[in-house]
C-alpha cells in the first residue's frame, strides 16, 4: 500500500514518498466519502447527487459516467485500483489506500491522549475545506462530518481534561480546547469543558471574591464621614421628580448584554525568540481562561489574529465585530529583562481600564506562567464587570452625562478661567441630575485647583472642595473620584495622613486610573516620599501617554525634591502651559547656579502673582518633613523671591 489521501485543508493524493499524485478531484471526493463511511460501497445515483446535486439527476449520472472513465484510465496508469465499478454501485478497495479520515483510525487508538492528538491534528485544518464542489448534498454531508469530528473531539477532551497529564499533555488539552471554542463559542457544554480545562488547579472562585477587598475598604468610610464637624457636612441630596435617587442596586446592576473582548496576539519588540514563544503560549492560556467565563465573550483566536494584522482599518474591524474591549499585549526587552505589557482598553473612548507589566525572568517563567495567566484573566474579568457597572451609572442620566462631558474639557487646561467655566458647567449637570456623583467630585477638583493656581491661601476654597468630595462619596461610595478629591483637599489643608488614606482607597478602587495614580503621587511628594512619588507618576504617564500638565508638574516637583534639578526642568519644558511652574523653574535654575534664567522666571512668576512671599507660601503648603521646606526655601531665595 503506497498511496494516501489527505482530506483536511486541500484534498490531495500522495505517493509513498509523500509527493502529490495527479488524480481527478471529483474522484478524490468519492474516495473521501467512502473512507468516511463504514460501508465501502455506494450507489452510482447517490455519488452523482453528491458531486453534482439533485436538480438534474440524468445530467449528473452522465457526468459520473465520464468521471468513471477517467478514473479507470488514471488507475491503469498508476497500476492500482482504489475504486471499482459495476452497473449500479461504486466500490472502495480499502486495502489500496490510507487516509487522514478521522473515522478510519480514531476509534482504534486506545490511549485517550493519543486519540485527542489525532483529532486535534485533523481539526487544525477544515475537513475538505478547499474542495471545489458546490453541490448542496456535498456541502451538507461535509458539514455533518465536521460536526461528527467535533463531537468526537469534545467527548475525548471531556474524558481527559481532569486526568493527570504531563506538560505536553496539558499543552495538547489547551490546544484542543481552543479548537473546540473556535467551533462552538456559544455552546454551554463547551463552556463546561473549557471551565474544567482552565480550572484544573482551582482558582476560579477568586472571581466571585474579586470585589471583596473593595467592600472591606469602603465599609469604614460612612462612619468616618459622619464624624466630620457639622460645618463640613455636605448638603443633603435632593431627589428629582423623576426619581433620580432610585434604589442603588438598580444603578449598579451590570448591563444585560455580555461585553465582547478581543485578545490581540502579542506585538513583539523583543529579539528573544524564546520569549516570543512563551508569550504566545501565555496568550493561549489567557484566551482559554476567558472562554471558560460567562461574564464576557471573547472573539475566536483566528478572528483576533486577522484583526491584529490590519494596521490601517483595525478600529473599523473591531467595530464590525461589535467589540467593547481590547486586551493589547506587547513584548519587549532581552535576556533577563524581557517583559510583557498588557492593557485593557475600552474601545468606545480609548480609555485604559487596566494595565500591568509582567517580568519574564527565565528562572521564574516556567513556574509563574500559569499564575500570570490566571492573574490576567481574573483581573480583566473583574475590571470589565466593574467598568460595565460604572458606565451604566454614567449613562443612566444622558443629559447630565452629556453636560458632564462638556465640562470635562475645561479641566484639562489648568487656568483660572477654565476651572471656573468647568465648575459652572458641572453645576448645570447637577440641575439635570442632583445626585450625579462624578459632577460633584469634579466641582471639588475645580476648587482645589483654583486654590493652587491663586496661591493665596483661601481656606474656603479647600473647604468647598472637601464638602463636594464628601457629598460625592456619600452618593457613590464605590467610585474612586470622590475619595481622590477628598484626598487632594485634605492634602492642601495639611492633613497629609488623611490624604494618603483617601488616595490609597481611590487607587484600590481604580488601580489603573491614571489621574488617581497621579494625584496619589502628588500627595506622596508632600508626604516627603519623592522617590515613590516619581515611580507612581511615571506609571500614570505610561497609562496616559499624552501627559497632562499636572502629571509633568508633579514629576518636576518630585525630581526637585530628589535634587534632580535638570530632570525637573526637563519635565517642565514638556508642559503645554509651562508658566504654571515658573516658581519651580526659577528655583531649579538657581540651584543649578544659572542666576540669569532664574531671574527671568522670578520676573514672570511675579507678573502673575505679585504678592508671592516665600515664607508665607511655605507656611501654607503642606510638607511632611522640614528638609523639604528647606530645599524649597533655598531654591526660591537663591532665585530672588
Amino acid at each position: 500500500m503506497g498511496f494516501s489521501l489527505r482530506t483536511f485543508g486541500e484534498i490531495i493524493l500522495l505517493d509513498r514518498e509523500g509527493q502529490a499524485v495527479a488524480f481527478p478531484e471529483k474522484a478524490l471526493l468519492i474516495l473521501a466519502y467512502l473512507l468516511a463511511n463504514e460501508n465501502s460501497s455506494a450507489s452510482r445515483a447517490s455519488m452523482a447527487r453528491l458531486l453534482w446535486g439533485e436538480d438534474d439527476i440524468a445530467n449528473s449520472l452522465t457526468n459520473l459516467r465520464k468521471l468513471v472513465s477517467r478514473i479507470k484510465s488514471r488507475q491503469s496508469d498508476l497500476k492500482t485500483a482504489f475504486l471499482t465499478f459495476d452497473e449500479t454501485y461504486v466500490h472502495l478497495e480499502r486495502d489500496s489506500i490510507t487516509s487522514d479520515i478521522i473515522s478510519a483510525r480514531a476509534d482504534t487508538l486506545k490511549k485517550p491522549l493519543d486519540k485527542l492528538a489525532f483529532l486535534a491534528k485533523g481539526l487544525r485544518a477544515r475537513f475538505l475545506g478547499k474542495a471545489n464542489c458546490q453541490s448542496r448534498v456535498f456541502i451538507d454531508w461535509r458539514a455533518g462530518e465536521s460536526r461528527r469530528h467535533l463531537a468526537m473531539l469534545k467527548e475525548t477532551l471531556d474524558d481527559v481534561v481532569t486526568a493527570p497529564a504531563t506538560p505536553d499533555g496539558i499543552a495538547l488539552i489547551k490546544e484542543a480546547a481552543l479548537l473546540l471554542f473556535e467551533a462552538e463559542p456559544q455552546d454551554e457544554s463547551t463552556h463546561r469543558i473549557l471551565l474544567k480545562a482552565f480550572d484544573a488547579e482551582g482558582g476560579l472562585e477568586q472571581l466571585k471574591r474579586i470585589f471583596e477587598r473593595r467592600k472591606e475598604l469602603i465599609s469604614s468610610w460612612p462612619a468616618k464621614l459622619s464624624m466630620q464637624p457639622q460645618g463640613q457636612t455636605p448638603a443633603p441630596v435632593h431627589q428629582s421628580e423623576s426619581g433620580a435617587l432610585s434604589d442603588r442596586d438598580a444603578t449598579t446592576r451590570p448591563i444585560p448584554r455580555l461585553p465582547r473582548l478581543a485578545l490581540l496576539p502579542p506585538i513583539n519588540h523583543s529579539p528573544d525568540p524564546g520569549a516570543a514563544m512563551v508569550a504566545t503560549s501565555l496568550v493561549e492560556d489567557i484566551t482559554l481562561g476567558f472562554c471558560a467565563l460567562n461574564s464576557l465573550r471573547v472573539i475566536a483566536p483566528y478572528s483576533a489574529m486577522q484583526i491584529s494584522r490590519q494596521s490601517e482599518n483595525q478600529f473599523e474591524l473591531l467595530q464590525r465585530y461589535d467589540i467593547n474591549y481590547v486586551l493589547d499585549t506587547r513584548l519587549s526587552g532581552l535576556g533577563d529583562d524581557v517583559s510583557l505589557f498588557t492593557q485593557l482598553i475600552y474601545l468606545s473612548n480609548s480609555e485604559v481600564v487596566w494595565a500591568e507589566r509582567f517580568s519574564f525572568r527565565k528562572l521564574d517563567l516556567a513556574r509563574n506562567k500559569h499564575d500570570i495567566s490566571r492573574h490576567i484573566i481574573l483581573e480583566v474579568a473583574g475590571q470589565v464587570e466593574q467598568h460595565g457597572m460604572t458606565r451604566a451609572y454614567f449613562e443612566q442620566s444622558p443629559a447630565a452625562y452629556h453636560q458632564y462631558l462638556v465640562a470635562q474639557q475645561y479641566l484639562h487646561r489648568l487656568t483660572l478661567p477654565n476651572m471656573r467655566r468647568a465648575r459652572k458647567e458641572m453645576k448645570t449637570a447637577l440641575r439635570e441630575s442632583a445626585d450625579f456623583a462624578p459632577a460633584l467630585s469634579s466641582i471639588a477638583r475645580t476648587y482645589s485647583k483654583e486654590w493652587l493656581l491663586t496661591a493665596r491661601g483661601d481656606i474656603e476654597l479647600l473647604k468647598s472642595a472637601e464638602t463636594y468630595a464628601t457629598q460625592a462619596i456619600t452618593i457613590r461610595e464605590d467610585l474612586a473620584d470622590g475619595y481622590r478629591e477628598l484626598g487632594v483637599a485634605k492634602l492642601l489643608q495639611g492633613s497629609i495622613d488623611e490624604s494618603v488614606e483617601a488616595l490609597e482607597l481611590a487607587e484600590t478602587l481604580s488601580p489603573h486610573y491614571a489621574d488617581v495614580i497621579a494625584d496619589h503621587a502628588d500627595t506622596l511628594v508632600h508626604f516627603s516620599r519623592p522617590g515613590l512619588a516619581l515611580e507612581k507618576i511615571q506609571r500614570a504617564m505610561e497609562l496616559n501617554p499624552i501627559n497632562p500638565d499636572s502629571y509633568l508638574w508633579t514629576a518636576a516637583g518630585a525630581s526637585y525634591c530628589l535634587g534632580s534639578f535638570e530632570n525637573a526642568l526637563g519635565y517642565i519644558d514638556r508642559m503645554v502651559d509651562a508658566d504654571l511652574a515658573d516658581r519651580l523653574s526659577a528655583a531649579s535654575w538657581a540651584m543649578l547656579g544659572n542666576d540669569k534664567k532664574a531671574r527671568f522666571f522670578v520676573s514672570r512668576a511675579l507678573e502673575t502673582n505679585p504678592d508671592f512671599d516665600v515664607d508665607r507660601w511655605l507656611a501654607v503648603v503642606p510638607l511632611q518633613e522640614q528638609w523639604q521646606k528647606d530645599i524649597y526655601r533655598e531654591g526660591l531665595k537663591k532665585a530672588g523671591f
